[in-house]
């Protein structure tokens, strides 16, 4: 049957079909449609479109709520409205009462709270400045080398123990025991909140993540944790009495339990916790007031929102997560023996390792510099004052081209060889102990393997495929499409890594080859098919089962049980299959193939090479001025002494935020970025692929204060007042549009484009005020979020889609949140409140 507008009042529609086909004639712009014709394969619509549809039936109040995972489920008129006919026959839900949100906050307060900020972080640079002048004092006085060895190692010592105490005494000092409560943002009580979540994020015990000794910090910050835990991820827990861990349970890295989240202009603390024997899986999020009993298991790229509770034994996955049968343990407890002596062992030599050696070698190397080079010596002299002399900056120069340079060499020459050599002592499928000496060995190889600036170098261009087979991926045979890998890539190891021929992979592939336990780990081959495209951000484990030319979506769950996927795309988490590719998405394909394809890779290879050349000379004149900046620091010290280290790391930054704007700007001729849909073999493509290149990331250092805002206008955000903004990634920032009050949260991120299957697309993103971002979401291309908006954690809102004005959104794909899901287990009545308590927390709000 055709249904167009003038024969929907057939006797075979029904109320809900007719408006349905009538809504997609409008947006597929043709005079009609049958109600039984594929939307995807018959009628040529993609994911952008069937969003554009979902918003226009959500605009139509006589219509029930369609969400793009019905219209996949779903994909013809008629099968969709008579999924639909159920919701439209039940009675109309009650709007959910909406979150309280914090009155906006006047501009002197804003300014005062900024202010505060900065100056505290000016004071510990001044503290760490003071120390570290001490300490140089000290190690100068020694007599001989073993001498300035053992001063060296013994300064080091107490430097590193200072900088792991301070955040301890900030935290009980400052806070006392966290609680759960709310702190108006902005407020002095959140300069204080603020202050401890610097302090401990920033700790170097959390590089020390998978180590007993990073147990012990987050329990001396008054974290309950038991027995035989292990913790891969750095987000460290910030509102550590709200945190408990029982014994022998396992968190992967890159998870977030941060026991916080913003939200409406407060901050909220809550608990999370996690029973006996838990295992979190990689990339995961548990938001406040969550719990998962003894025994659960949280599969990868899944969250907890607020109120959501595991039952014990039961394993759960998705985002929100739901029940599964997938088992995500790969290696048991109790296959290794792991003893107090063993952790201890371990922590001391880790220690030792630090302390005896890196310490006194970057003591030693720039004592040596200083003392025995000539060019060196020649600089505190007043003929070669700084920046008044040639000689000057040729020292600065020479310094700055051997330093980058010679690093990116030795660098790339120590991470081929080295764990080539170390990954001799590891064997896959076996199960070794932890804490033993191919568990450090292990460590080592991840360490030094996942080098970042490599990949971000050589990423999104044919020359990546060199370096990760260089390092130990088994590419072969290698189909070169110059856009094989993006720039961020990860893995546990790269010996059992294989990857299929002509698959593409985007930004943001985290590759999950290893398993642990309490007790033990192992390494096992992880295989990623042939001919298959896996968007942003995909955790892939070696238990995947996906075989030979699939589509993965952007953050989609990576099923481990079940049949072999072949032929198709997956979507979300829980993952659901849609159509590998449609029409729509293929237009670009020719260009990958034929004859004219050589030509067309060997152009896109000459203007990647540029690419990286530009990159390396940014960041050279990046490390040329610091290096002028440092000497002009070295010549003031004598007289100024800790005041000019504090100079010359508030300079730096300062210096960073501004240089990274203007080499982003300058990257598209200040031209700025505009919303494209082009084949990679195209120029468009390529100065897309050198925008995002040559982004930096000094911005982040302003996290959680207003100077971030500064920041984000000088990148080219069109922004509105007071962002709160604790830790958002933005690509394209000259297309995205914030409004006023608005609150990102920690590992969201906002996405102005994507790869799909040899073709880059972009559009803008308008965010409303008053809107919320949560923590680990993802806003795609050609997003609109009406005010007063607010998207749950590690939620995917995809491309094209419209959040009405106040609505609550939440999973992977976002969709409306029939429950009141977002939030409502923590919000607290100001009425119950005492004033005592009110004046004591001067912002803050407990119950």
């Amino acid at each position: 049957m055709l249904v167009d507008r003038g024969t929907l009042d057939g006797a075979d529609a029904t109320g809900i079909e007719r408006a349905l086909a009538e809504t997609l004639t409008d947006v597929l712009r043709v005079e009609q449609v049958s109600a039984d014709s594929h939307f995807f394969d018959d009628l040529g619509a993609d994911s952008m479109v069937m969003a554009q549809f979902c918003a226009r039936i959500r605009k139509r109040p006589n219509l029930p709520s369609v969400s793009i995972k019905d219209t996949y489920e779903h994909p013809t008129v008629r099968s969709l409205a008579t999924a639909l006919t159920p919701r439209s026959n039940a009675p109309a839900k009650q709007a959910p009462a909406p979150v309280e949100v914090a009155a906006p906050t006047g501009m002197r307060q804003y300014v005062l709270c900024g202010t505060l900020q900065v100056l505290i972080l000016l004071g510990y640079a001044s503290l760490a400045a003071l120390a570290f002048e001490q300490g140089i004092e000290w190690i100068s006085a020694g007599e001989t080398l073993l001498d300035a060895y053992l001063r060296a190692a013994l300064a080091g010592g107490a430097g590193f123990l200072g900088v792991c105490t301070l955040p301890i005494l900030a935290k009980w000092v400052l806070i006392g025991r966290w609680r759960p409560q709310r702190i108006r943002i902005w407020s002095l009580a959140y300069v204080r909140f603020w202050t401890v979540k610097t302090l401990v994020t920033l700790s170097p015990l959390v590089l020390f993540a998978g180590s007993p000794l990073y147990v012990l910090y987050l329990r001396a910050l008054g974290a309950r944790i038991g027995r035989g835990v292990v913790v891969f991820s750095r987000h460290a827990p910030v509102c550590t009495d709200l945190l408990t861990i029982g014994d022998g349970t396992v968190i992967r890295k890159d998870t977030y339990l941060t026991c916080y989240r913003a939200s409406g202009g407060w901050i909220q603390t809550g608990a999370v916790t996690l029973g006996r024997d838990v295992f979190v899986g990689e990339k995961a999020v548990l938001d406040i007031e969550t719990s998962l009993g003894d025994g659960a298991q949280l599969g990868h790229a899944s969250s907890l929102h607020a109120g959501q509770t595991v039952p014990g034994r039961e394993r759960w996955h998705g985002s929100p997560a739901q029940p599964t049968a997938a088992d995500y343990r790969g290696v048991e407890a109790g296959c290794g023996t792991v003893t107090t002596l063993r952790r201890a062992t371990y922590t001391v030599l880790q220690l030792a390792s630090l302390l005896l050696f890196y310490v006194p070698l970057a003591y030693g190397g720039v004592d040596w510099l200083f003392a025995e080079v000539p060019q060196f010596t020649a600089l505190p002299g007043p003929e070669t004052l700084a920046f008044t002399s040639w000689t000057f900056y040729g020292v600065a120069l020479v310094t700055s081209l051997v330093l980058f340079f010679g690093s990116v060499l030795v660098g790339m020459l120590v991470v081929v060889t080295v764990p080539r050599v170390l990954n001799r002592a590891i064997k896959p499928d076996k199960v070794y102990p932890l804490y033993g000496i191919h568990y450090a060995v292990h460590r080592a190889i991840a360490r030094l393997t996942n080098r970042k600036f490599l990949v971000e170098l050589l990423g999104d261009s044919s020359y990546i495929v060199g370096y990760l087979r260089g390092i130990g991926y088994r590419l072969a045979p290698v189909v070169q499409t110059g856009a094989n890998f993006g720039k961020q890539v990860k893995h546990e190891t790269p010996y059992l890594v294989s990857v299929g021929s002509g698959t593409v992979i985007a930004d943001g592939l985290s590759i999950v080859n290893a398993d642990f336990s309490s007790t033990s780990f192992w390494v096992a081959r992880t295989s990623i098919g042939p001919r298959s495209f896996l968007g942003n951000d995909v955790v892939y484990p070696s238990q995947g089962r996906t075989g030979d030319n699939c589509l993965l979506a952007t953050k989609v769950l990576v099923p481990i049980d079940g049949e072999v996927r072949e032929g198709v795309g997956l979507l979300g988490s829980p993952s659901f299959e849609i159509p590998r590719t449609v029409e729509r998405d293929s237009k670009f394909h020719h260009m990958a193939t034929g004859d004219e394809q050589p030509r067309r890779l060997a152009a896109k290879n000459k203007h990647n090479a540029l690419t990286i050349g530009w990159f390396l000379l940014s960041r050279w004149c990046y490390a040329f001025v610091l290096t002028m900046l440092g000497f002009w620091a070295a010549n003031l010290y004598d007289s100024w002494g800790a005041m000019a280290i504090t100079l010359f790391a508030a300079l730096s930054l300062l210096f960073g935020v501004v240089y990274f704007a203007l080499v982003e700007r300058a990257s598209t001729g200040f031209r700025g970025t505009r919303p494209t849909s082009c084949s990679i073999y195209q120029l468009d493509c390529w100065r897309r692929e050198r925008f995002l290149k040559m982004t930096g990331h000094m911005h982040l250092a302003l996290n959680g204060t207003p100077l971030k805002s500064v920041a984000w206008r000088l990148l080219g955000v069109r922004l509105g007042r007071r962002l709160f903004d604790d830790g958002c990634n933005m690509a394209e920032k000259d297309m995205v549009t914030i409004g006023d009050d608005c609150t990102l949260n920690a590992g969201s991120s906002i996405q102005c484009h994507s790869l799909e299957d040899f073709a880059l697309k972009s559009d803008r993103i308008t965010i409303g005020s008053g809107c919320t971002i949560g923590i680990g979401a993802l806003v795609h291309y050609g997003v609109t979020m009406g005010d007063g908006a607010e998207l749950a954690p590690d939620s995917f809102l995809m491309k094209g889609e419209e959040m009405p004005p106040h609505a609550r959104w939440g999973g992977n794909p976002a969709r409306e949140m029939r429950h009141d899901k977002v939030g409502a287990a923590v919000l607290t009545s100001r009425n119950s409140l005492s004033d005592s308590t009110s004046a004591r927390w001067a912002g803050g709000e407990t119950r």
